[in-house]
C-alpha cells in the first residue's frame, strides 16, 4: 500500500512513492509527457505496478491563493486523472516546492543539466513528503 505523489509540468510529471508504511516520500520516476492519454496510461501504469491507494497532485496555486492559466491546466490533468484511476486523487498545494527543490539541489552543487532532470521528481518528492507529514498530524 503506497500514496503515489505527481509534479505536473507542461514538458515532464515528476513521481514519488511513499514507502509501505506510509511514512516517507521517495523520488521514484519523470515521466516525459508525451500526450494526455499516453500520460495518464504511464501513471495508471506505476499505480498499479507499486500498489498505490491513492495519488496526490501538487496544485501550483499563486502566492496570493489565486488560480493561474497553469493551475486550470493541472486541474483539467487532475478531472481527467480522476477518470483513469479507480483510486482517490487529491489535490496538495505545492505552493514553492519547486523552488525548495531549486534551492535542495544548488545546496548539493549538482549541475545544471543534471538539475533540470531532478527537479521535477524531487518537487514530486517534498509534495508527497509534505502530504504524509500533514496526515501524521490529523
Amino acid at each position: 500500500m503506497r500514496i503515489m505523489a505527481l509534479d505536473v509540468g507542461t514538458k515532464r510529471i515528476g513521481v514519488a512513492m511513499s514507502d509501505e508504511l506510509l511514512l516517507t516520500a521517495q523520488g521514484s520516476d519523470t515521466i516525459r509527457r508525451i500526450s494526455p492519454g499516453a500520460d495518464l496510461k504511464t501513471i495508471r501504469r506505476l499505480a498499479v505496478e507499486n500498489g498505490v491507494v491513492e495519488i496526490v497532485v501538487g496544485l501550483p496555486i499563486s502566492m496570493d491563493g489565486s488560480y493561474s492559466a497553469k493551475t486550470n491546466e493541472v486541474v483539467e490533468f487532475i478531472d481527467s486523472l480522476t477518470k483513469a484511476v479507480d483510486i482517490p486523487v487529491n489535490r496538495w498545494d505545492e505552493r514553492l516546492t519547486t523552488v525548495q527543490a531549486e534551492r535542495t539541489l544548488l545546496e548539493a552543487d549538482v549541475s545544471r543539466a543534471k538539475r533540470k532532470r531532478a527537479i521535477d521528481k524531487l518537487a514530486a518528492t517534498i509534495i508527497l513528503q509534505n502530504y504524509l507529514d500533514s496526515r501524521k498530524k490529523g
